[in-house]
C-alpha cells in the first residue's frame, strides 16, 4: 500500500526558498522585519508547495480560535477609533476577542497578508482603509481565511464602502443654499507611499464639480492640503483666513481639521458662522461638542456591520459576499 502524500515542512520550504529556516520563522511571525524580495520568495514557495505551519495545531485552531483580527492605518485617529468602537462592541457580544494589527506602510500591510492567511491565529480578519491587490485577496480566500474590507472593495471578498464623493457634493450644495459665492477647501495631501485609502481627492472632486455645475470658481490659492498633524493644518487655515479677500465659507475634509480651522478663526477674531461658515466630515464624537456642521459617514455603524458580516461567514462560508455601501447624512449645526 503507497504511503500517504507526506506533509511539507519548514525544511523543504527552506530548499525551495533558499534561505534559512531562522528567514522563514521571521517572515511567519514578523513579516515586517524581513526585506519584501526576500519575504516574496518564502511566500512564494509556501504557496508552491502548501506548506501550512504546525498543521496539526492549525488544524485544531481553525475549529475556533475566538479571535477577529483587525488590519488598520492611523487606529489612533478620532474617526478610526470610532469605527473600531463598533467592531469591538460587536465582536465582544459574541464573545471574540479584537486583535489589532497596526500598519504604516505598504511593506508592514504586505506582511500581514503573508503571514495571517496561513498561521490559524484567527478566525477572520477586518482591514480597514487599505487598498489591497488581487494577488492579496487571492491569497485570502485561497486560504480561507474570512474577511471584510472597510472603505475598499474587492469581488471576491466582503466590503463595506462610503462614497466620499458624494459627500462633498452634500457639502457643496448645503454652502451654496446658505448662499456662499467665496468658498475654499482644506485637507491633508496623500502620502508619497499609498497604501492606505485617501479619500480627500474623491471629497474635493465631488465638492468642486457641484460648485462648477453652479457657474462658482475655486480658486487654486483657496485650496489648502497640508500634512494630516495639527499644526501643518492650522497654518494652512491662518494663510487662507489671512487673506484680504478670504472665502466666507471652508469645507474641510474631517472634523479633526475642522475644529483646528475653529480655533484659528476665534484668535483671527472671525465670527462663525456670521463670518465664516466652517463644515467637516466624520461627525466623530467631538464634532457634537464643538456644534461642527458635518458629513456622517456612521463610523460605529460601519464597525459594527463590518464585525457582524464576518462573523456571519465565519458561522457559514458558504454564505453570499456582500457588498454594503452606507449613505451619508448632512449634520447641520451652528457652525454653518
Amino acid at each position: 500500500m503507497a504511503n500517504a502524500k507526506k506533509s511539507p515542512t519548514i525544511y523543504d520550504v527552506a530548499e525551495v526558498s533558499g534561505v534559512s529556516i531562522s528567514t522563514i520563522s521571521r517572515v511567519l511571525n514578523s513579516p515586517d522585519k524581513v526585506n519584501p524580495k526576500t519575504r516574496q520568495q518564502v511566500m512564494d514557495a509556501i504557496d508552491k508547495l502548501g506548506f501550512i505551519p504546525k498543521a496539526e495545531a492549525r488544524a485544531r485552531a481553525m475549529r475556533s480560535t475566538n479571535r477577529v483580527g483587525v488590519i488598520t492605518p492611523f487606529f489612533t485617529a478620532p474617526s478610526f477609533v470610532q469605527r473600531l468602537r463598533g467592531v469591538a462592541a460587536a465582536l465582544s457580544r459574541e464573545n471574540y476577542e479584537l486583535v489589532i494589527y497596526p500598519v504604516d506602510s505598504a511593506e508592514h500591510l504586505q506582511g500581514y497578508i503573508s503571514s495571517i492567511p496561513i498561521m490559524g491565529n484567527l478566525d477572520g480578519l477586518i482591514i480597514m482603509s487599505l487598498a489591497i491587490e488581487d494577488s492579496d485577496a487571492d491569497r485570502l480566500a485561497r486560504n480561507g481565511m474570512q474577511t471584510v474590507l472597510v472603505e475598499f472593495s474587492h469581488d471576491q471578498l466582503n466590503s463595506i464602502v462610503i462614497n466620499d464623493e458624494q459627500g462633498g457634493r452634500f457639502v457643496a450644495e448645503h454652502l451654496l443654499r446658505k448662499g456662499h459665492k467665496r468658498l475654499s477647501f482644506l485637507g491633508d495631501i496623500e502620502p508619497p507611499e499609498r497604501f492606505a485609502i485617501h479619500p480627500v481627492k474623491s471629497r474635493l472632486f465631488g465638492f468642486q464639480k457641484v460648485l462648477n455645475d453652479a457657474g462658482i470658481s475655486l480658486p487654486k490659492k483657496y485650496v489648502k492640503q497640508s500634512s494630516y498633524a495639527q499644526q501643518n493644518s492650522r497654518q494652512a487655515a491662518y494663510e487662507l483666513l489671512s487673506m484680504s479677500d478670504r472665502p466666507t465659507a471652508i469645507f474641510v475634509a474631517s472634523d479633526v481639521q475642522a475644529i483646528g480651522v475653529m480655533k484659528v478663526a476665534r484668535q483671527l477674531n472671525i465670527r462663525i458662522p456670521e463670518d465664516l461658515a466652517v463644515i467637516g466630515f466624520d461627525d466623530i464624537d467631538m464634532a457634537e461638542y464643538v456644534d461642527l456642521t458635518t458629513i456622517r459617514q456612521h463610523l460605529d455603524e460601519s464597525g459594527r456591520l463590518a464585525a457582524e458580516i464576518l462573523l456571519a461567514r465565519i458561522t457559514d462560508s458558504n454564505r453570499t459576499l456582500q457588498h454594503i455601501n452606507l449613505p451619508l447624512t448632512l449634520v447641520e449645526r451652528s457652525t454653518t
